[in-house]
């Protein structure tokens, strides 16, 4: 597959025009916030740092016209490996790392052997987060 037709790159797992390609892309990014009790005063709110993002991808694959029936087999497969995976999109940028989550499948318009014409997925992705020193100490412990 030509880099250009490359949509995201997750691990080997490649989404594009010719496989997996997605129509919708959703990412979430949470922060933590705990709460201090205080003595005669409404509780007040520490910051503890950002949370995993999240990513939802969601898409449809036409088997039968580019990609072949399995490739959510195949994102299984990269999930069952329990390995966290670099991600680059298309424009080259780098996400880091991520792990899938979930994996989710539905097919439709099937043939008469039973071969669906259409496979929706949506897959759920967290960052994996650094191993190295904590970004809030600077990198001084």
């Amino acid at each position: 597959m030509s880099i250009g037709m490359v949509m995201i790159a997750l691990g080997t797992y490649r989404f594009g025009m010719r496989n997996g390609s997605y129509q919708t892309f959703a990412r979430t990014a949470a922060y933590r916030w705990s709460k201090v009790n205080r003595l005669g005063r409404a509780p007040a709110l520490q910051y503890a740092g950002p949370d995993a993002q999240e990513l939802m991808i969601e898409g449809v694959i036409y088997p039968h016209y580019k990609g072949g029936l399995r490739q959510v087999d195949l994102m299984r497969a990269q999930a069952g490996l329990g390995r966290p995976m670099m991600m680059v999109d298309g424009l080259g940028w780098v996400w880091k790392r991520w792990v899938i989550t979930r994996v989710e499948e539905r097919k439709s318009v099937f043939l008469p052997d039973g071969a669906p014409r259409k496979i929706e997925f949506s897959l759920s992705l967290q960052t994996y987060g650094s191993d190295g020193q904590p970004a809030l100490l600077g990198g001084l412990l």
